[in-house]
């Protein structure tokens, strides 16, 4: 920067960890940069803890929820969004930011409408192809909205749109296969390895299902099974060519080196990692039932890139995923090269980009 005052961003977002962690993967591009960067989020929500690991000014605001259906809380929530605002305009004044990013979740809300009344630059970030309801509302007060996801244009105000798929952190190119056979045990085989995964909690069904086909699939592969936090079923325990694991952190990134191929929910974090670091996949989104079914469009967007296998959960029976789990290796190669020649790569340096223009 050859600004003789530094440049200042205050980064909003929260509620869940794919509202946080988008943000993180920036800060070494904007700490390089010489940004002077502060937090605004809830004060317990997961954002708190995420980013004061990150040694980010962390401020806190009142949040309330935007429900479409009946709560009591639809009574108070928004005193509570209404005290938000007024803490967030507050504490932008204060800071006098250059910019405001936010990365959507119920607690963005006040701070980019504090922001867009104070006349800041706001930059948005939405991760699935339609945008959530927090992100609806914020969006009027926004400059720029970075989207995911080429069919996301379509949903917003065009002229403010820019294709830069999402930030990935950059610790997760840094994977070793080597460790990750150590800390799996999955030392001297040379049958591919497939890691599953049904996000931080576990996938119940995906857990079953993987246990119904296992004795026929390790017979030609070898199988990490990220099983979620009190998942793990002992019955399982010492089969050879089989690993559970309840939950990963730091070994993620080395869990992922090893892997030839993965199997997983369709998240837009998730599935962007995957894109970034070039793996087969083959995606089993979470149904409609058990969410708004953005995972669903994801997964059909990626499968329409040539990114990934798709196999939705109605479907998913022994028969169905072993098919599915052969095809996507025999046509691994197919989905490699599709991915790295994406225009959804990059999106770390394209948003900073962006962050520097406004």
């Amino acid at each position: 920067m050859n600004d003789q005052r530094k440049r200042r961003i205050v980064m909003t977002g929260g509620g869940t960890a794919g509202h946080v962690m988008p943000n993180i993967a920036l800060l070494p591009e904007l700490r390089l940069e010489d940004y002077l960067i502060a937090y605004i989020g809830s004060k317990d929500g997961i954002e708190k803890e995420l980013i004061r690991k990150q040694h980010i000014r962390y401020y806190e605001i009142s949040s309330g929820k935007f429900r479409r259906y009946m709560s009591a809380k639809n009574i108070t929530d928004p005193f509570r969004v209404i005290k938000g605002y007024n803490e967030a305009k507050k504490i932008l004044r204060k800071l006098k930011p250059d910019v405001v990013f936010s990365k959507g979740g119920f607690v963005s809300v006040p701070v980019v409408v504090a922001a867009g009344h104070l006349g800041i630059p706001v930059i948005i970030h939405e991760s699935d192809i339609t945008p959530g309801l927090a992100n609806k509302i914020a969006m009027r007060h926004a400059s720029v909205i970075c989207c995911t996801f080429p069919e996301t244009i379509k949903y917003v105000k065009e002229e403010k749109a820019v294709l830069t798929g999402t930030p990935i952190r950059t610790e997760l190119l840094a994977g070793s296969a080597a460790i990750g056979h150590r800390f799996t045990g999955l030392t001297g085989s040379n049958k591919p390895v497939i890691l599953v995964t049904g996000g931080s909690t576990g996938a119940k069904n995906l857990n079953e299902a993987l246990w119904s086909i296992l004795p026929d699939l390790l017979k030609a592969f070898n199988v990490v099974h990220l099983t979620g936090r009190g998942k793990n079923d002992e019955r399982y325990d010492n089969i050879k060519g089989y690993v559970q694991v309840e939950y990963a952190d730091d070994e993620m990134k080395d869990l992922l080196a090893m892997a030839d191929m993965v199997i997983s929910r369709a998240g837009s974090n998730t599935i962007f990692e995957l894109l970034t670091l070039h793996k087969p996949n083959l995606l089993i989104p979470l149904p409609a039932s058990a969410s708004r079914g953005d995972q669903i469009l994801n997964a059909e967007s990626f499968k329409n890139s040539g990114y990934s296998e798709v196999l939705l959960e109605e479907d998913l029976t022994p028969r169905s995923f072993l098919h599915a789990i052969n095809n996507l290796y025999l046509n691994k190669e197919s989905y490699i090269a599709k991915m790295e020649k994406s225009p959804l790569n990059n999106a770390i340096q394209k948003i900073v980009d962006i962050i520097d223009s406004v």
